[in-house]
């Protein structure tokens, strides 16, 4: 088992190394573009990058790029809604009155608001320790607006605005089983991009240069879709909130990346809060959760092995190890392994 989660939880730390690259080069684009052209453009960036893959023909699998049910459908759409469109426009605004490395590090806010939304809402428990490391997180991020002008508070508000949409787009997008991760992102990415495009148009005109355009879309290839494709192929597998825990190293990359390539200047308050940060991973990083448990009958569609203990069916000739992804039914299960709240263990303990 321990094995198995080596695969999604370097996926999770990929997709915080490029989503934290997002911030200094956000920071350097802000210069010429508006907190809505550029969301649009990063958006329709990550729309461009996976579209390929999202359209893309497999053996076991037809094209289908849309949840066909009604509840996958809400969840999309609700994803769409609150990490594409609202989320990336609050952070935008955020960083348009701090500091790249501030923002960067406030960013750690959708941790917390990930555990909060998962405990109350999604089945994505933790324990005392877990909670004990949300609470030193939200401590942390508190600690990031001594030092600041009143401007920085306010930046704080956005920021955590942002996050919070984020946290629940967390939540939504993992549970999304009907259609593959880079589909979900395919979606994402062209609703928010052309949204937040056209107000950003509509609001501060377009005298954007070629580069500015380009450069925002280079980015969004990779800082949004990449990153949000491997998120969501790593939630799918430890859950969310875990999920969450190791992509909280994003504003880690996106601070040493501020000071590289901005020039930006790191102050005690950044160090002490990049330590309360690192407790936090660690804290909820510890928890284990074992017990028997039963599945019910299900028929879903994800990226999966047949050596799982889960996906019972098989492929002549194909070795049980092979990830793929395609529709398949799970018969009623009762058994007994360490797990984490994935797409087949949502239940409350």
């Amino acid at each position: 088992m321990r094995v198995r989660l080596y695969s999604p939880l370097l996926m999770a730390i990929l997709s915080a190394l490029l989503f934290g690259a997002a911030t200094p080069a956000s920071k350097w684009l802000l210069n010429e573009l508006s907190a809505f052209q550029l969301a649009g453009l990063l958006y329709l960036g990550a729309a461009l990058g996976v579209a390929p893959f999202a359209f893309r023909k497999s053996a076991h699998q037809p094209v289908s790029i849309w949840p066909k049910d009604k509840k996958n459908t809400q969840r999309l759409g609700g994803a769409i809604l609150a990490g594409g469109i609202l989320a990336p426009v609050f952070l935008l605004f955020g960083l348009q009155l701090s500091s790249a490395s501030s923002v960067s590090l406030l960013l750690n806010l959708e941790l917390v608001a990930t555990v909060i939304l998962g405990v109350i809402f999604f089945k994505d428990t933790l324990g005392k320790m877990g909670l004990v490391g949300a609470l030193v997180a939200l401590l942390a991020a508190v600690l990031l607006s001594f030092n600041q002008e009143a401007s920085g508070w306010l930046a704080a508000f956005f920021v955590l605005a942002g996050c919070a949409f984020w946290g629940l787009d967390n939540h939504l997008t993992a549970l999304v089983d009907t259609v593959s991760p880079a589909q979900s992102t395919f979606w994402k990415g062209l609703v928010a991009g052309v949204v937040n495009w056209l107000l950003g148009a509509m609001l501060a005109g377009w005298d954007v240069s070629f580069l500015a355009v380009l450069t925002a879309l280079f980015v969004g290839v990779w800082s949004y879709g990449a990153s949000i494709v491997l998120y969501i192929q790593s939630a799918q597998h430890i859950g969310a909130t875990r999920g969450q825990v190791i992509f909280s190293a994003a504003p880690f990359f996106g601070v040493l990346l501020s000071a590289l390539v901005l020039g930006e200047t790191l102050v005690w308050n950044h160090w002490l809060a990049a330590v309360f940060f690192m407790v936090s991973i660690a804290l909820l990083m510890c928890e284990g959760h074992a017990h028997e448990h039963k599945h019910t009958a299900l028929s879903h569609n994800h990226l999966h092995s047949h050596d799982d203990g889960h996906h019972l069916h098989h492929h002549p000739g194909q070795p049980a190890s092979l990830k793929h992804t395609h529709p398949h039914a799970h018969e009623p299960l009762v058994h007994s392994h360490p797990h984490w709240p994935d797409l087949h263990h949502r239940h409350r303990h």
